[in-house]
């Protein structure tokens, strides 16, 4: 192995199939670890090109311009400071004992300024290693370091892995490096496609892999190259059928991790299957069997499917014909389950819910629905919806959850519960309820559509908030095992859109709670910790100053939020703003100096012109603002503001608050307070100053 040229190495792990949903981070946590710890040895560049591997077999990464020898290394250290080293010309502990560390006499040491003084130095020249030290050890702890769902031995050996290793491959260009790890010694072959390649492919150089193993493997070993490969396939079929793919969340990566040499191939399933409402087959078909569900342009479901195939044969057609025979199979339970739920009314399955605990502390889920049904109805008045279908839907929101398809498939609880709904002959607006109620279910989801879905949803996870936060499972770190977070946020993103006070909708679903329930003070802890969801929420948007200095006032209406922040923005532009937001915090500092109630202001003892014209100023401002916050014309009401500039100004450069006169300066102090109370009624200006 050439010491002087950097080289490609190669590392491939090859294994039993590896879990299909972790294989992505796999790959990339192993090229990176194996990467990151040659780069800080010295052995490559931090910039240098590394390409990560990943097929359901195997591992590999492959870095260029690795070197074959470590550079040497210049070693410095610094040891006492010459002044104090010796004594009566004996070296001091502190200096005898430096030196022996260094492995060296005190005599041998340099001396040299370390800035502030001068210090005795030990230097040296640490000879590089080869990479062939080092790999072994690099490689194992890189495995041990993989974000493994679940480490595995086998046969009678004690080392373990995510699955059982077969083969070890490190080539530093064309040389074979001599690693270990676990049972296996390194060398330079591979095995391609389990069914479509034909013995072990011998690699010449380390730069050949990827190639080789695709010619002559029928192995396409880059995740990234693969998934993009079943992405054309997978367009390009839709195109032909006129169709389009169902939306899923990570099939196409998982699929990706599941072959080596990806075919797409075009299956159909009978008609009658379309009876079942196509949430429950696009489900069964893409959980269970991985394949990709066809929709015409109007997002109705096609009695045709996609599915990939590890295996390219110029007839396919028992590859499709199995396909089609698992998946009849699959969607025969499912048209069984609807058919057997559609038998009892929703209704009839809410007694059973005493029978499905929430929580032990706060009871079943048919006390849940008993408060649903409360909570609701009090939003419903607030949004003028109609109440008795808003309690209705809370009645029958969680009925499914005893439904047979629901049991198979959880995912669909709510889609479940409106088709059954309408079955039922209940109205649409409680069978839409019935599903929008979960919504929305994550980050970026549609939110319920229609006043009496909205209360419902509302009230659904208001009552998970103040139920499990008041028995004191508070989200702490990265911990939050029932969601509040999302469900805070849920609330958030709809409240924010409706005139509601959140305050107030915490206390009522409070008191939906038996007493004794939800610990003393849930209300004000929860709309603490919904204020710092809200700060995160916003802050994507708006200055984190624009943010504070709004939820400073409080406000319980936060449809007002986003206008009120906008208001701030168009103020901090006017020419007046940082004076008055300066103008503000002073007069705060003032205020906060002030001991016991200050008096009524009294225009009387106004004498100085400047408080006089200040004071003039404030009442003709008053009415104006009052009005445009009447009319939520919050950036009306600020820019009002602007005509106080000069005014204030004056006041500041001309009058002694702290008069000698006790009488003069309440008044003065009564004065900025009622300056400040009417500049924060948009939001609290003096965070705004820098």
């Amino acid at each position: 192995m050439s010491n002087l040229v950097s080289q490609t190495l190669l590392i491939e792990i090859f294994t039993e199939e590896l879990p299909p949903k972790a294989l992505p981070k796999l790959g990339a946590v192993f090229a990176s670890g194996i990467f990151d710890e040659l780069a800080k040895l010295g052995f490559v560049a931090k910039d240098a090109e590394v390409e990560s591997f990943a097929s359901p077999r195997r591992l590999a990464v492959s870095i260029a311009n690795v070197l074959a020898v470590q550079p040497d290394q210049a070693i410095e250290r610094r040891g006492p400071a010459v002044a104090s080293g010796l004594k009566d010309g004996v070296p001091t502990p502190a200096l005898a004992g430096f030196a022996r560390s260094c492995g060296v006499d005190v005599a041998q040491l340099a001396q040299g300024s370390d800035g502030k003084q001068d210090v005795y130095i030990f230097s040296s020249v640490k000879t590089g290693e080869a990479l062939t030290k080092v790999l072994s050890g690099i490689i194992a702890a890189t495995l041990k370091k993989l974000p493994a769902p679940k480490m595995m031995r086998w046969g009678d050996r004690d080392g373990q892995f995510i699955r059982p290793v077969h083969g070890l491959v490190v080539l530093h260009g064309s040389d074979v490096v001599p690693a270990q790890f676990l049972h296996l010694e390194a060398g330079r072959s591979t095995l391609g496609h389990r069914f479509l390649s034909s013995g072990e492919i011998e690699l010449a150089n380390a730069d050949e892999y990827a190639t080789r193993l695709f010619d002559d493997g029928f192995v396409e070993a880059s995740f990234d190259a693969r998934r993009a490969l079943i992405a054309d396939q997978l367009k390009n079929a839709c195109t032909e059928l006129n169709a389009q793919i169902a939306p899923s969340d990570g099939l196409l990566d998982e699929v990706s991790a599941l072959v080596e040499w990806p075919v797409v191939y075009t299956g159909n399933f009978d008609e009658k299957f379309l009876d079942v409402p196509q949430e429950c087959l696009i489900l069964s078909m893409q959980q269970h069997q991985k394949y990709f569900p066809l929709l015409d342009q109007n997002g109705k479901l096609l009695p045709k499917f996609l599915v990939v195939s590890n295996l390219e044969t110029p007839d396919p057609s028992h590859i499709i014909h199995g396909n089609e025979r698992v998946l009849r199979a699959r969607l025969s339970d499912a048209e069984f389950f609807f058919e057997q739920d559609k038998k009892k009314k929703l209704e009839s399955r809410v007694p059973q819910l005493a029978n499905v605990v929430y929580h032990n502390k706060i009871g079943s889920q048919l006390e849940r629905v008993e408060r649903l049904q409360k909570i609701a109805g009090a939003i419903a008045v607030k949004l003028n919806a109609n109440v008795a279908d808003c309690k209705r839907a809370a009645y029958l929101a969680k009925a499914d959850l005893v439904a047979d398809m629901v049991g198979e498939f959880p995912e669909l609880q709510g889609v479940m519960g409106m088709y059954y709904a309408r079955i039922d002959g209940e109205n649409e607006t409680v069978a839409n309820a019935i599903e929008g109620h979960y919504h929305p279910r994550f980050a970026g989801d549609t939110l319920p559509v229609g006043a009496v879905a909205q209360a419902v949803s509302l009230a659904d996870k208001l009552e998970s908030i103040v139920g499990i936060y008041g028995i004191g499972l508070i989200p702490t770190g990265d911990k939050d095992p029932f969601a509040l977070r999302r469900a805070a946020l849920g609330v958030l993103r709809m409240v924010l859109d409706l005139p509601l006070d959140l305050k107030e909708l915490l206390s009522i679903t409070a008191e939906a709670f038996p007493a004794g329930v939800v610990a003393e003070g849930t209300v004000e802890g929860v709309y603490g910790f919904m204020q710092d969801r809200l700060k995160n929420y916003l802050a994507t948007d708006y200055p984190a100053a624009d943010i504070d200095a709004v939820l400073a006032l409080n406000p319980t209406l936060l449809n007002e939020m986003v206008i009120r922040l906008q208001a701030v923005a168009v103020f901090k532009a006017l020419p007046e703003a940082t004076a008055l937001a300066a103008a503000n915090k002073r007069i705060r500092n003032i205020l906060k100096k002030v001991e016991g109630d200050l008096p009524d202001l009294n225009a009387a003892l106004l004498s100085d012109t400047a408080e006089i014209a200040l004071h003039a100023e404030l009442l003709k401002l008053q009415p104006v603002v009052s009005s445009a916050l009447a009319s939520q014309d919050f950036t009306g009401a600020l820019k009002a503001l602007s005509a106080l500039k000069e005014p204030v100004d004056a006041f500041f450069d001309s009058v002694m608050v702290m008069a000698e006169d006790l009488a003069v300066r309440g008044n003065r102090q009564a004065l900025l307070a009622a300056l400040a109370s009417l500049m924060n009624r948009v939001a609290e200006l003096s965070l705004l100053a820098e």
